[in-house]
């Protein structure tokens, strides 16, 4: 009871928002619509159970009149049952898609709110694949809310509508056994609700591993399908190492494991479905067998019969409700549990920026990067970098170098404010523009117009600007490819990214440029005429150099190294270079 009502405090703080949004007059009005369809159908039913009685009673007693006005209402019930079932269906996925979109719009907000989606991964897989939460899981979880919901309202509605039915029954077709008839008042409600109990314990008891095994079922192939696009992305370099031999075993184990946790699925469903079938097909004779006696012993008619039966069989049906959706109940709390980790994680995020163990950033009136009692930690907490009373000024040249592994890359993240473990404070001038590049640019997929302006919108540059630009940096073949499209990442040779990585900094003129070895795929001449292009057309522009090449220091007049110093490294001052 304790986990149902977790689950149930879940539902509703993941969907309710919903209905407090900007489409949730709409929403609501929908789900009004779709609820009160619902409710007309329940009536049918009750409707078409008291028809049958007429209906049956006709044909026993050989009728004809009856018979045929009672064929005529079966079918105008009928026609519309047909019409609300298909209105029913129609407002329901008009609901979905409308509830999908915002969740995902919400969803896709929270996750890159600023750095959030990097913090993420810095925390662990306490959020693994968010690709599948917001697509898969927000879909699964509209789709089984709905279902779930729907049907446990038009269940409570049954079940209060043929009680009512099914006891007055119970009255006209009292209980007979061995020919002994017993007055026991709505035994036929009795003998549904003990069927019903004994049916949900025993499926709660068979079925209740699935909840866990459909959680790790998902988990399991989002994590091969994520190595599927890793290994994909990367196959020029699995080509040369000719490492496919190796990455198919990879493959193959990481792939064994959703069939061996599918394996214990089909099992446990095997033996799910073993005694819900069963138990489905003895519901069907189960009222006639109660009834019967009465029926061969005159106190009830043929039509009395058959609605008793029907309206045993709707009562049976409502208490039995979550025996026959067990399987998509299972599968429904372990979506719910995936999103409420994916919302855990997103806020655990958020709060870890805040944290007053933190690196905190502050805008400052200078006009200078200022450094103080920074130290740097991993996200276990051990130090990996240090830099107090440090200034990078305006218009300045500073190029940083260090052994490998000591920590340069995470200096620059800390200063960039996306990563948060450690302690100290970096004040950044109001107003001034960041931009890191680092030795592997990114490019979304799409025209390279909009890879090189990146993150501005295509627009934001004049066309002529930008091939301009790429004949600066040395890419003068690429000026007329500008509309192309393409994953331009996998394009392009990683020089060539490095040149367009200058090219978007070019455009976009940064107070501060952050370049973490943004060349070092290129020759030095390369380089070194890039290095001019960035002194000519940005020298208002302080420029912070990662690299380990000494023909950089000619392009930077100030030099700062990560020296060892106890546990961590630290930043210090070098003679400045002529």
């Amino acid at each position: 009871m304790k986990n149902i009502r977790a689950t149930l405090a879940t539902v509703w703080r993941i969907a309710s928002p919903y209905f407090r949004s900007e489409d949730k007059w709409a929403g609501r009005g929908l789900l009004a619509a779709v609820i009160a369809i619902e409710l007309s159908l329940v009536a049918i039913d009750v409707l078409i159970n008291q028809w049958n009685n007429r209906f049956y009673n006709a044909l026993q007693d050989k009728n004809w009149d009856t018979f045929v006005r009672e064929f005529g209402v079966f079918c105008v019930l009928a026609s519309l049952a047909v019409v609300l079932s298909v209105y029913k269906l129609y407002l329901n996925q008009w609901l979905q898609i409308r509830w999908r979109s915002w969740l995902t719009r919400h969803y896709l907000g929270e996750w890159l709110a600023g750095p959030n989606h990097y913090r993420m991964q810095l925390q662990g897989d306490a959020a693994d694949n968010p690709d599948q939460r917001m697509t898969d899981d927000v879909k699964l979880f509209v789709e089984r809310t709905m279902d779930i919901g729907i049907g446990l309202l038009s269940a409570v509605v049954s079940l209060a509508s043929f009680v009512v039915i099914l006891w007055g029954l119970s009255a006209a077709a009292p209980l007979h056994l061995f020919g002994t008839e017993f007055s026991i008042p709505g035994y036929l409600v009795w003998g549904a609700l003990i069927y019903a109990i004994f049916g949900t314990a025993l499926t709660q008891w068979i079925g209740s591993p699935l909840v866990n095994l459909d959680f790790e079922q998902q988990r399991r192939e989002a994590d091969f399908r994520f190595n599927l696009v890793r290994v994909r992305e990367n196959s020029e370099q699995i080509a040369l190492m000719q490492g496919e031999g190796a990455e198919r075993e990879r493959l193959m184990h990481r792939f064994g494991r959703v069939i061996a946790n599918w394996y214990a699925i089909m099992s446990r469903t095997k033996r799910l479905t073993f005694f819900t079938q069963s138990y489905a097909q003895a519901a069907v004779v189960f009222p006639y067998a109660l009834v019967a006696p009465a029926y061969f012993a005159g106190k009830v008619q043929l039509g009395g019969m058959m609605q008793t039966a029907s309206a045993f069989d709707s009562v049976y049906r409502s208490l039995s409700f979550f025996v026959s959706i067990y399987r998509s109940l299972a599968e429904w709390r372990a979506v719910v549990a995936r999103l409420d980790g994916f919302e855990m994680s997103i806020e655990s995020s958020r709060h870890l920026a805040a944290s007053p163990s933190s690196v905190r950033h502050a805008a400052g009136a200078g006009e200078a990067i200022e450094l103080k009692q920074l130290l740097v930690r991993l996200p276990h907490g051990a130090p990996v970098v240090a830099a107090d009373a440090l200034s990078l000024k305006n218009g300045e040249r500073a190029l940083i170098t260090g052994p490998s592994g000591s920590g340069k890359s995470t200096l620059f993240r800390a200063i960039a404010g996306i990563w948060p473990f450690g302690d100290g404070r970096v004040t950044i001038p109001a107003g001034a523009t960041l931009m890191m590049l680092p030795q592997r640019p990114y490019f979304p997929i799409g025209s390279l117009h909009a890879a090189v302006v990146y993150p501005a919108e295509a627009g934001a540059f004049d066309v002529e600007k930008v091939k301009q630009v790429l004949t600066d940096v040395g890419l003068p073949q690429l000026a007329a490819r500008l509309h192309e499209e393409a994953h331009w990442n996998r394009m392009l040779s990683l020089g060539e990214q490095q040149r367009l990585g200058v090219a978007r900094a070019l455009l976009h003129k940064p107070t501060f440029l952050f370049l973490d070895e943004a060349t070092a795929s290129l020759d030095e001449p390369s380089e070194a005429a890039l290095y001019r292009l960035l002194g000519e057309r940005l020298p208002a522009t302080t420029v912070v150099s990662i690299g380990h090449r000494s023909t950089l220091e000619a392009f930077h007049t100030r030099r700062l190294a990560l020296v060892r110093d106890g546990e961590h490294f630290a930043l210090r001052e070098k003679v400045p270079v002529a």
